[in-house]
């Protein structure tokens, strides 16, 4: 498949999806954690896919692109952070928590990768 956009990518669709569900289960906080945990998880979450974005738009500059993806992998860490936190609070089951976090795991693999093999997507 050739990649003309971001949308092309597969870690952009894997991360934009991880990041639509992260915000549905958010929603199941109580309601005085909707402004604190819940708020840096979606952001943490939706940040990941932003910074794919981002850094497609400018990976005329090589430096440019890997730094918005070293942002991206930063963000699949933080949004692992706030799951455990919502997970040791008692808000987020076990077994949830952990299917965002292996799916978190397989898209920082992902982003790694692209970091690696930047050369093949620049302008």
């Amino acid at each position: 498949m050739s990649i003309k956009t971001y949308k092309d990518l597969n870690v952009f669709r894997e991360a934009y999806q991880l990041a639509l569900d992260v915000s549905r289960a958010s929603r199941f906080l109580p309601g005085y954690e909707q402004f604190e945990i819940g708020k840096q998880l979606r952001r943490a979450a939706r940040s990941i896919p932003a910074n794919i974005v981002e850094g497609w738009a400018k990976r005329a500059s090589p430096l440019e692109f890997k730094r918005y993806l070293q942002i991206s992998i930063g963000s699949c860490e933080e949004c692992k952070f706030w799951l455990e936190m919502s997970r040791d609070e008692g808000y987020l089951k076990q077994e949830e928590c952990g299917e965002f976090a292996n799916r978190l795991n397989v898209v920082g693999v992902m982003l790694r990768s692209l970091w690696k093999n930047w050369k093949s997507f620049t302008k």
